[in-house]
């Protein structure tokens, strides 16, 4: 049925007389104001057709609108409350000439939605693109009727002078409503976007929405809405309301069910006008402001599935098998200390008082020495080697300075406050001989262990109060960040802000990824048992120094524990921080993850050089300040270093002189100056040693670890500029972390060589911890996502739980680094046990 009507103005008398006081004239404005307000501004007596149909669904329209007329499609159909059927409206404009486009205005009982034909959508600097095929679905209100019929219309019409052909199709979308764990595909494009309403089953609190395409272009964005009117189905509204993210193949939200009152929510699916978003090319940039770009096919085929997430019980056992590994570490180093307790026990019951026996009466006989060379010149042997400071006096001989064991007993109950190094320096008075000692071809820990016990115990305790306080500064404003990022996150549901492993993030309260935050405590609390530890053999070794035992005073390394204090709290802060990390990780706060990492590389490479270099071994404020150098080029490599080719230079440069310079120190154990006469003492080395004569190094064993380490960062120097590698503050803790290794080898050669040999429990510790450390670093290569890439690209990665449904891969590196690390420290804390009966001028200094 069609209805036509022919509407006339009649406005000639619609403004009636005018009031006596106001002018003739005015009141004819007036009036010629109110009728064009009243006729659209139209002229009077222009006729406008309106045409209206009866229509029907799943049938298609071809008709043409002009200025002339507006055409008005009546639809009706019957819905149910228990069942909820999408509309769907398809529109084609056949002509592309038309110099207006066309208005569609879809009337709804509780909603209105309009869109004008050719769609224009925007991209960046403004660009347009027309689309001449739009589809959009229709919002349906919820109905509290069994069954209800709804009408809506829509309307049809143009200010263009000249007829516009058009089609237009209303269709029924019979899988509007998603059903669980049941794959749906569809197609979407930028101006035909697609959305589906899933509703909550009983017993079901937490889904994950996967929307999953074998294309990777183009961009697309995956919405999560609340069941209400207007729904926000465009490129440039989605982002407007609810949690939103970009995807290329993979894109997953998790939903909980607290969020949304009715029960239900829609999936929205949008294809971007461009994929700069998504880390895809941008177009070029238009000759003319207003010209209009083809945007080309930009259809994506694409599925949706809606899953149930894990339940409660999943957290209960994901929280308890984290805290059971973590404790049994705590109840086997309990059962070691009680069998080492009996141990000793029945040693004491054998060997009544052994404290009171030298090393000789007690039947050990000190470690065999290594020989590769003469010993029998063991004195204050110099080479040509002139770079080091010359002594000016060597009258004084630097014998070892007798102790009574009275007098040390009385020197040890004196107040540590009232020993400053700065005050009392054994060594300042015979400064000269400390270039005889230091630059002998053989040295032993007794040459190097010279300054009082005291003062040194006071400079190492300040590692770790150094340490505490930067953890306690760093850690505040860290925390406070973070929270704010979730915040903003759960306000503006923009998912694009963390790269999460969204296939395997388990949302607790605010938190979006609770499951990469606990698999952290690890950290923690290995860092907490590695503290009790050394705490138990600190007191063991007070009260071994309290009883005059001659081995802790003669004997054996000397025990200093400052830097494993401040080894086990970097630990504890490593994993407080990682937790902080991943509460949001991103390209802005990765350096949270890594800072305490540089710290614990520097502080075991300063405790290996430590054990042997008790004397001249850096103090805690030029160590902190170098890490603080680190970190802090750490930063300008992430804000400044990616593809930047003048800075990977500078770093370059910085790092080889570096690498010359700490070589030098190690080389002349300190024993040189960088001065104005560097560059003179240089050329006199290289003259004396290379030209007059050739001759080899003095120390063999430093010269080739600091040529391989030399080697070594020369390569990672060279790698890093030709390369330049976009994720920089890896690049700078793989630095590190090699150095390290090296570093660890050659002490564990070099140890080996001297003759000296490795406990049952360092041995068990090195293998265990090597196997460990290869389990980890297999996981933590897998990359479940990251920051380099845009977030789209980043979730390409994504993949699904793969341990009690609960934890991935990274989550499983968190606990095998761990515990790695804990296994390294404790090498580092037994490797030289079976130096502790063996007498200081026996062991040997490399």
């Amino acid at each position: 049925m069609v209805l036509r009507s022919s509407w006339k103005s009649r406005h000639k008398n619609s403004c009636g007389p005018a009031p006596r006081w106001i002018r003739p004239g005015l009141a004819a404005l007036l009036c010629l104001c109110v009728t064009r307000l009243a006729c659209g501004s139209e002229p009077v007596g222009e006729t406008k057709n309106i045409i209206q149909k009866d229509a029907e669904f799943d049938v298609t329209y071809n008709d043409t609108v002009t200025s002339e007329n507006q055409t008005i499609y009546a639809f009706n159909h019957t819905i149910s409350r228990n069942k909820t059927e999408g509309v769907r409206v398809s529109v084609d404009v056949l002509s592309n000439k038309s110099e207006s486009p066309i208005l569609f205005v879809v009337r709804q009982k509780q909603a209105v939605l309009s869109f004008q034909v050719p769609l224009i959508l925007r991209g960046l600097y403004q660009r347009k693109y027309p689309y001449y095929h739009v589809g959009r679905t229709l919002c349906q209100p919820p109905t509290r009727a069994a069954l209800e019929t709804q009408y809506f219309f829509v309307d049809v019409s143009t200010l263009s002078s000249q007829g516009t052909n058009y089609q237009l199709r209303v269709s029924r979308v019979e899988s509007f409503t998603l059903q669980t764990n049941k794959k749906f595909s569809f197609t979407a494009s930028p101006s035909q976007p697609q959305y589906f309403k899933y509703v909550f089953p009983d017993g079901v609190d937490t889904v994950i929405v996967k929307v999953n395409s074998d294309m990777n272009f183009p961009c697309s964005v995956m919405s999560i809405q609340d069941i209400q009117c207007p729904v926000y189905d465009l490129d440039n509204n989605v982002a407007f309301i609810g949690m939103y993210q970009t995807m290329t193949k993979k894109g997953a939200i998790t939903v909980q069910r607290k969020d949304f009152p009715s029960n239900s929510f829609y999936v929205v699916v949008v294809v971007k006008t461009e994929d700069e978003a998504c880390g895809g090319p941008l177009r070029f940039y238009p000759l003319r402001p207003d010209e209009l770009i083809d945007a080309g096919n930009r259809s994506k085929v694409l599925d949706v599935m809606v899953s149930p997430a894990i339940n409660l019980e999943a957290y209960v056992m994901g929280m308890l098998f984290c805290l059971g590994i973590f404790f049994s570490f705590y109840l086997l180093t309990l059962l070691y200390a009680c069998l080492e307790n009996t141990r000793l026990n029945k040693r004491r019951e054998a060997f009544p008082n052994p404290a009171d026996m030298s090393p000789a009466e007690t039947g050990k006989t000190p470690a065999s020495p290594y020989e590769y060379g003469s010993f029998a010149d063991n004195g204050s042997t110099m080479s040509s080697e002139a770079i080091t400071d010359s002594a000016t006096s060597t009258d004084n001989n630097y014998g070892y300075m007798e102790r009574s064991l009275e007098s040390v007993a009385r020197s040890r109950q004196e107040s540590l406050s009232s020993v400053e190094e700065d005050d009392y320096d054994t060594l300042d008075d015979i400064h000269s001989d400390k270039n005889i000692v230091r630059t002998k071809k053989f040295l032993y820990v007794s040459d190097l262990a010279r300054k009082d016990k005291r003062i040194l115990s006071k400079k190492y305790q300040i590692y770790f109060w150094n340490i505490a306080t930067i953890a306690v500064f760093y850690a505040l404003p860290v925390i406070q960040l973070v929270i704010t990022y979730q915040t903003v996150v759960n306000v503006t549901g923009n998912q694009d802000i963390c790269y999460y492993n969204f296939l395997c993030a388990h949302p607790l309260g605010a938190l979006s990824a609770f499951n990469n935050i606990l698999s952290n405590l690890g950290y923690v609390m290995l860092g907490l048992l590695f503290l009790l530890i050394v705490l138990k053999r600190d007191i063991a070794h007070s009260r071994a120094m309290e009883r005059r035992d001659v081995n802790a005073l003669e004997c054996g390394i000397p025990k200093h524990f400052g830097l494993f204090y401040a080894m086990g709290t970097a630990l504890m802060m490593e994993g407080l921080l990682s937790a902080c990390y991943h509460v949001c990780p991103n390209y802005t706060n990765f350096q949270f993850d890594t800072s305490f990492m540089y710290m614990i590389a520097g502080l075991c490479m300063l405790k290996l050089y430590q054990k042997r270099h008790p004397d001249i071994n850096a103090s805690a404020y030029t160590a902190y300040a170098c890490l603080a150098a680190v970190i802090f080029f750490s930063v300008l490599g992430v804000v400044f270093g990616r593809g930047n080719t003048a800075f990977w230079i500078v770093f370059s440069v910085i790092h080889i002189v570096a690498t010359l310079l700490l070589s030098t120190q190690l080389y002349y154990m300190g024993r040189w100056r960088l001065d104005a006469g560097i560059l003179r003492r240089i050329v006199y080395v290289i003259y004396t040693d290379c030209i007059r004569q050739c001759s080899g190094p003095m120390y063999i064993d430093r010269m080739v670890l600091l040529v391989m380490g030399n080697i070594v960062n020369w390569s990672l120097a060279a790698y890093g500029l030709i390369q330049k590698p976009n994720d920089f503050a890896s690049y700078l803790l793989a630095i590190a972390i090699c150095n390290l290794l090296l570093y660890f080898a050659f002490y564990i050669i070099m140890k080996l060589r001297s003759g000296e040999r490795i406990k049952c429990l360092a041995l068990v510790c090195i293998l265990f911890t090597a196997v460990v450390w290869g389990f980890a670093l297999y996981f933590f290569f897998q990359g479940l996502s990251t920051w380099q890439k845009t977030p789209a690209e980043s979730r390409e990665h994504n993949r699904d739980c793969i341990l009690l449904s609960f934890f991935d891969d990274h989550d499983i590196w968190h606990f095998l680094s761990s515990i790695a690390m804990f296994g390294s420290f404790l090498v580092l804390l037994t490797m030289d046990d079976d130096l502790d009966t063996v007498q200081r001028d026996k062991i040997y200094v490399f």
